[in-house]
């Protein structure tokens, strides 16, 4: 294996919301930067269920159900060809490209999970797997993985459309600093452009929520300290910027490549994030599973699980 190589397992199901990850991949780093392992978890028949095959009420229908396997065996192989089509077609040598429909273990979830610990730096899935229904923001699978994969960047791609680069959504946590030192990994020495973004909600915000809790003298008070709390807060970020710029650097990425940003006064940060990335017509979304509300017992923050849910059209990278 080519330790200089970044490898991304990119989760398939036959879908077309897979396949969006598969493109997604193909075009978000140079050929020769990555090694892609195309995974699949097959569901059959349980050996279980063929012991039926001796009631003769069933054996008119055990023939549509084998053929049922049969056929999908047959579209996973031809879906995986179809995906290393696509990757060829992007400059992929052959060597660095693998595919592997493997029979379920465990769970389709627990199954990716426990692949990913095999040395990769990413897990790609489409947000939405063969399920048909519109109204479903995110497939079971993905869920799962949210909860459970725990120690491996996670890829939620949505529809998928070509960007020119990638939003980072900064704040003082140490969970933000790892999504800048990830991006800078996954993105150093190309032309990837990375914003840093940064949203303060403001005092209008906290005044719709909080302002009936206070007298008019008190509103008074707390609307001067709050304000001041947010100044202090925004001197701090300059600090934080410069961090985290320094990072991305080191890591390779230009310095007329990074831009930053803070934004004041927002109603909802997620909101902000997302617009930012389809105003800029950046691809990727880029946030730590947990910020500063660093709540054992939520496996993912409330900020970064709105992005989540709200970006449809984009490639969420969720960084522990």
């Amino acid at each position: 294996m080519d330790e200089s190589k970044k490898r991304v397992l990119v989760a398939v199901d036959g879908s077309q919301g897979s396949f969006e990850a598969v493109r997604y991949v193909s075009e978000l780093l140079p050929p020769d930067r990555l090694e892609v392992m195309l995974f699949h978890v097959a569901t059959s028949i349980p050996e279980s269920f063929w012991d039926i095959e001796s009631n003769p009420a069933f054996r008119s229908r055990l023939a549509s159900v084998r053929a049922w396997e049969i056929g999908q065996r047959a579209a996973m192989e031809e879906y995986l060809a179809k995906a290393k089509k696509l990757l060829a077609d992007r400059g992929f040598p052959e060597d660095a490209v693998t595919a592997e429909s493997r029979e379920r273990q465990v769970g389709i979830a627990r199954d990716i999970v426990f692949e990913a610990q095999k040395g990769y730096d990413a897990v790609a899935v489409g947000r939405r797997g063969m399920s048909n229904i519109q109204d479903i923001v995110l497939g079971s699978v993905v869920h799962k993985l949210l909860a459970r994969l725990v120690t491996v960047p996670l890829w939620i791609v949505g529809e998928y459309q070509r960007g020119e680069g990638a939003v980072v959504a900064l704040d003082a946590s140490e969970g933000a600093m790892k999504a800048v030192e990830y991006a800078g990994r996954m993105f150093g020495g190309t032309e990837t452009r990375i914003m840093l973004f940064h949203v303060i909600r403001g005092v209008e915000s906290l005044m719709q929520r909080y302002g009936r809790f206070f007298a008019p003298g008190e509103q008074r008070d707390w609307i001067e300290k709050a304000e001041e709390e947010f100044e202090r807060a925004k001197q701090h970020m300059h600090t934080v910027f410069d961090t985290a710029r320094s990072r991305l650097q080191e890591a390779g990425i230009p310095a007329e490549r990074i831009e930053t940003k803070l934004l004041t006064g927002a109603a909802s940060r997620a909101v902000a994030i997302v617009e930012e990335a389809r105003a800029r017509n950046f691809s990727t979304i880029v946030v730590g599973r947990r910020g500063l509300s660093r709540v054992e017992e939520f496996f993912i923050g409330r900020v970064s699980n709105k992005i989540v849910h709200m970006a449809r059209d984009k490639a969420v990278w969720v960084v522990s």
